[in-house]
């Protein structure tokens, strides 16, 4: 069964290359944007190791990443294993061998034993259990120089000091919280959110938030939320942001920003804010 899945990923493979190669002479390439709109896991996987081999197309590991995270997320036992081997040997992104880990796991799930034969040869069957995920080394381009925000010395202290823990980029943070509640901790909007980072209740509970008030319990739950929708959303910055303003949930169901006027000038407001 195994040999049969690899051998109809390698005919995709090699099917998509000479298709590229005649697109490219005729000047009518797919861009990545129609590729990773397709709903095929088999293509989307065969897409995924050209980009990683830059097959007949620019060599881009993000663009890898994203194409196998979909098509593993729908199924696909060898995108798993390819995530397993870029994440365990650094193929253009940082190593993360618990990452690593847990994708090969995943495969293994799938009856997968170049992934159970992997596992092996590097001693992780005993690594700690991880929650697959599909981060990327930058998950946004923040502007170098951006108009200072208007902020407390003590929230200040507070973003910087706590936003490379999540990942992220304390710009990023100051742009969510003026447009969420302005820098105002006693924030509370119509929909019961509430504080800097407009936490609703199920949220801050969802984060362990104990405090909904507390300026730093408040942070912390808010920037938790924005990294979590950055790993589900694989690094995509627009539509994390989508999430946090809309829910995740909206986001999978019109798979993209909702055509919501108040989201997507939310989003605009942010990506402008932070120069992107």
């Amino acid at each position: 069964m195994q040999t049969q899945h690899t051998t109809k990923v390698a005919f995709l493979t090699l099917l998509l290359t000479v298709l590229a190669f005649s697109c490219v002479a005729a000047n009518q390439g797919p861009s990545f944007e129609q590729i990773y709109a397709s709903n095929d896991k088999h293509e989307l996987t065969a897409w995924g190791h050209r980009y990683a081999r830059g097959v007949g197309v620019a060599k881009d590991t993000h663009k890898a990443i994203k194409l196998f995270c979909k098509s593993a997320r729908k199924g696909d036992m060898d995108a798993k294993f390819e995530l397993g081997q870029l994440y365990a040997f650094g193929q253009g992104i940082e190593r993360d061998w618990e990452l690593a880990t847990a994708w090969y796991r995943e495969a293994v799930k799938d009856k997968s034993r170049k992934a159970q034969a992997m596992l092996e040869i590097l001693k992780m069957q005993d690594r700690p259990q991880r929650a697959v995920s599909c981060p990327l080394p930058t998950d946004m381009q923040v502007a170098d120089h951006i108009p200072p925000f208007s902020v407390s010395k003590e929230i200040d202290r507070m973003v910087r000091s706590m936003a490379p823990q999540y990942r992220l980029d304390p710009n990023l943070v100051f742009a969510v919280i003026e447009a969420e509640s302005g820098f105002n901790p006693q924030a509370l909007s119509s929909r019961n959110a509430r504080g800097l980072m407009q936490l609703i209740p199920a949220t801050a509970k969802r984060f362990g938030v104990r405090d909904i008030w507390d300026p730093e319990q408040n942070l912390k739950g808010g920037m938790a939320y924005l990294r979590w929708l950055l790993d589900h959303f694989d690094g995509d910055v627009k539509l994390a942001l989508a999430g946090y303003n809309a829910g995740e949930r909206v986001v999978e169901r019109y798979q993209g920003i909702p055509p919501y006027a108040e989201t997507q000038a939310y989003v605009k407001r942010i990506i402008k804010r932070i120069g992107g």
